[in-house]
């Protein structure tokens, strides 16, 4: 079964080359009974990288991860790690520290001796252990809470302790398993910003599984997006977003609009009988295709559009028509409006518009306005499920 071809794979961004391979993955499966967990895994890691595995419950990232660190063995492949094969070694003879979901303090223990219990094992002296724990604790910025235990720690700090424990014999590979999702949000975005500081200051190679889109792009050098056992693409998080490889990726990444659509020339898509141009594809004239485009690159038009001061546009807008506002909701920092227009059938379109610019505009629900899909930012995909 393991031997049978791979379904087709969508095309993956090529890694950089900024720094030394660290970790190889190559040709990697794995099997619970009949069911395959990962189908065909490839993956390089350079040094000093921080990579995200992103994906919904269920995708494989998390039995990926435990590949890496020998808690599951895979069924097949090979797993190198600075140039040795590391696949079947048991995770005491490799070279990582991992932080778990669910803190994994030991609650009988202090939190100096937390972070102490990996040390005792590898020859330091007392004084030199209590030297480490002291530079751990001042390193996470937690220097007065040694002699406390666990449970008088918040959540956030008990976190800031694991991460410290899986550092503590400076190995070589971190591996993270959604270390932040059990924290409340506030405490979230807070202790992310330190983990990333922590990751460049160290300079250690970094493996952290999530499912918070948000997460992985606000902290990864690159994004490994998997679903159903595969990679779906590799890329920097702005590659991630802005190119996304196919309809997968591009609606789970962030908001997308779909529109059903006909592929037109190979610079244009079909709406309702209307061409409108896109980006460049590889499609035939008359496949069925998902026209797709994000909220906030959808361009306002009228009196009142641009900002104060802003250059006149002496360009004619292309792929624009008026829309009536079916729907406003207020979301803080902007307007999530839905949009109505006759190409689009039932279906709206939804838009994100500043605060600033509904005031100019004037937009409450049932006015009319012009919009512009431009030309660059309309993607055309496979429709979902097709072969």
């Amino acid at each position: 079964m393991l031997d049978s071809p791979t379904a087709k794979m969508a095309p993956v961004t090529e890694q950089p080359s900024q720094t030394e391979l660290y970790l190889s993955i190559e040709n990697l499966w794995k099997a619970f009974g009949d069911f395959i967990a990962l189908k065909n895994i490839a993956l390089d890691l350079n040094e000093r990288e921080f990579v995200c595995f992103l994906g919904p419950s269920g995708c494989g990232k998390t039995t990926l991860l435990r590949a890496i660190a020998g808690l599951d063995l895979p069924t097949k492949g090979t797993v190198m790690q600075e140039g040795k094969d590391v696949t079947n070694l048991p995770p005491s003879e490799r070279d990582f520290g991992i932080v778990f979901q669910s803190y994994a303090l030991f609650p009988n223990l202090t939190i100096e001796k937390n972070i102490a219990f990996g040390l005792e094992n590898t020859g330091r002296s007392k004084s030199e252990i209590a030297v480490r724990v002291a530079e751990l604790l001042q390193l996470v910025g937690l220097p007065e809470q040694g002699q406390k235990y666990p449970a008088q720690l918040s959540g956030g700090q008990q976190q800031r302790i694991a991460l410290a424990r899986a550092i503590a014999t400076n190995p070589g590979l971190l591996l993270l398993d959604e270390p932040l999702s059990a924290l409340d949000a506030k405490v979230r975005v807070h202790l992310r910003h330190e983990i990333k500081e922590l990751q460049r200051k160290l300079g250690v190679t970094t493996v952290m599984v999530t499912h918070d889109q948000e997460e992985a792009l606000a902290m990864a050098d690159r994004v490994v997006v998997m679903n159903h056992g595969v990679i779906e693409q590799i890329g920097t998080p702005t590659e991630i977003y802005r190119q996304p490889a196919n309809l997968f990726v591009a609606d789970f990444i962030g908001e997308m609009n779909q529109i059903p659509a006909v592929a037109g020339a190979s610079e244009t898509v079909v709406i309702g009988g209307q061409e409108l141009k896109s980006q460049a594809h590889k499609f035939n004239a008359g496949e069925t295709v998902v026209a797709a485009i994000r909220p906030e690159d959808i361009i306002p038009h009228g009196d009142g559009a641009r900002s104060p001061g802003a250059p006149d546009v002496v360009k004619t807008p292309e792929n624009a028509f008026d829309v009536e506002i079916a729907e406003m909701e207020f979301l803080g920092s902007f307007w999530r409006c839905r949009l109505r227009h006759e190409i689009f059938g039932e279906a709206e379109l939804i838009t994100d518009l500043s605060i600033n610019a509904v005031r100019r505009l004037g937009l409450t629900e049932g006015v009319s306005f012009k919009i512009e899909l431009p030309q660059d930012r309309l993607m055309a995909f496979e429709p979902a499920g097709a072969e």
